[in-house]
């Protein structure tokens, strides 16, 4: 699910957009300068098209599979968010563009608002839309909203299959998955899926925050708005889908920010994170210009280090997992630096020393990962762990369990135990047990694991991410 804002003020056109997607879609902003073509076809996500003789420099951050983009910006100071929108004629599109695919050609095509309209509703009109808009999950298929900005104003543009509307904005706008221009609405939401992905309430806070933001920085602070007292609010269906920072959980959608963008289009100044979760992230400048340095390449669903959105994710992952914990021992540090004395300490049954929070509570770790090299990256690593194994979880020596292995396939997958419970310590799912008795005892432990496990690790609602 995604949040995109739009503000016309005395400053410039304020943009602002939090992407949401699956919690290994990790995603990368790329420049790509102006060009001529020779008459031919492009090649897009899933399908190609005529490409055309001239092509615009853009400023795009898109998911690490796709061709098209989730938000950007082209030289004429043109910006574009796009997001899913569900409507009762979902997948009636007919073709294989998807609406990430739409905003990149935009971007590459037009310069400013009304071209870029034409450029997509005649494509739209041309090819259909209606392609896999998901890595994890390729049937997934929806429609698109879009709200595309230039320096002068901006527009809201929405589909559902060949069929569209366009409305002027005024003052502030908010886009969160729902269709909002009166009458095209009320034909074609699909009210129910529109409530389970939280549009309304989304939106009603993101309008608001749209409306009282005078510049970047109230942006920033709506993109890292959780909502209520600012903690991360989890829930059985939706997860954290209530407010525009979303962090992955729910028995129904399991998808998190992947990465966020704040722009003045008028003064061309532009923010991202280029990492998932924007509220511990910092929002960078970028130019529209290739970049000073070399680039890492070979991103994808896989952690890798040598990419600053994974390395990031580390961070984030662990921090979700026990935010308080992390929190305290932020302040402990901080105020150990203040005054010259070191952390205060606690002894664990083997005598290794780990350090804790106010409220006692350890910091966690992800599983199979070194405690030293996660704690050295997560900004915390003027304490030291003497003594922390590399490998919290002893039980993970043995060849991986079938619900283990099902957990790293499908990340998002409920009803699967965390790969480092009491449950899985205490009986693995292999080892003395063969034949029809294996299949017997495994049978009964997922069953049991279902149905009450509760992560012994975690002092939050779990957040069903595989463990790095």
């Amino acid at each position: 699910m995604c949040d995109t804002l739009v503000h016309l003020t005395d400053a410039g056109v304020l943009f602002a957009k939090n992407s949401d997607r699956d919690p290994v879609e990790a995603q990368q902003v790329e420049f790509h300068a102006a060009a001529r073509h020779e008459p031919g076809r492009i090649r897009l996500t899933h399908t190609d098209i005529d490409q055309v003789a001239q092509t615009n420099a853009v400023l795009i951050s898109r998911p690490w599979w796709m061709w098209g983009a989730e938000m950007g910006t082209n030289e004429h100071g043109l910006t574009i968010g796009n997001e899913a929108v569900f409507t009762r004629r979902a997948g009636d599109g007919g073709g294989d563009l998807t609406g990430m695919d739409l905003l990149r050609l935009a971007l590459e095509r037009a310069s400013n608002r009304h071209e870029a309209v034409q450029v997509i509703v005649s494509l739209l009109e041309q090819h259909g839309q209606g392609g896999g808009a998901s890595q994890e999950h390729p049937r997934f298929r929806y429609d698109n909203s879009y709200l595309i900005a230039d320096p002068t104003g901006a527009v809201v543009l929405e589909t559902a299959g060949r069929r569209h509307a366009v409305e002027e904005v005024r003052g502030a706008r908010s886009i969160s998955n729902g269709l909002t221009i009166p009458g095209f609405a009320e034909r074609y939401a699909d009210p129910l899926r529109g409530r389970v992905a939280q549009c309304s309430v989304r939106q009603a806070r993101t309008g608001a925050a749209a409306q009282a933001a005078d510049g970047v920085l109230d942006l920033m602070s709506a993109l890292r708005d959780h909502g209520g007292d600012g903690s991360i609010a989890y829930r059985g269906a939706n997860g954290a889908l209530a407010a525009p920072c979303a962090h992955a959980g729910g028995l129904l959608t399991s998808t998190q920010t992947t990465a966020s963008w704040v722009a003045n289009a008028t003064t061309g100044e532009h923010w991202v994170t280029g990492t998932a979760a924007p509220c511990t992230s910092l929002f960078k400048p970028v130019a529209l210009a290739p970049p000073s340095w070399p680039q890492p390449t070979g991103l994808s669903n896989r952690a890798d280090t040598a990419h600053l959105w994974w390395r990031h994710e580390r961070l984030h992952r662990g921090w979700t997992r026990d935010p308080q914990a992390y929190a305290d021992t932020r302040r402990e540090r901080a105020l150990s630096n203040a005054s010259g004395s070191p952390p205060r300490r606690r002894r664990t049954r083997r005598g290794r020393s780990r350090p804790r929070g106010r409220n006692g509570a350890r910091l966690s770790c992800p599983a199979g990962m070194s405690g030293r090299r996660w704690f050295a990256g997560s900004g915390a690593a003027g304490i030291e762990r003497r003594g922390w194994r590399d490998d919290p979880h002893p039980h993970r020596r043995r060849r991986p369990c079938r619900a283990e292995r099902s957990a790293r396939t499908h990340p998002g997958r409920r009803g699967m135990r965390c790969p480092g419970s009491a449950l899985a310590r205490r009986r693995p799912c292999h080892g003395r047990f063969g034949g029809w008795a294996g299949r017997r005892v495994r049978r009964d432990v997922d069953r049991r694991a279902a149905r009450a496990h509760v992560c012994p690790r975690r002092r939050t609602r779990p957040a069903n991410l595989p463990h790095l």
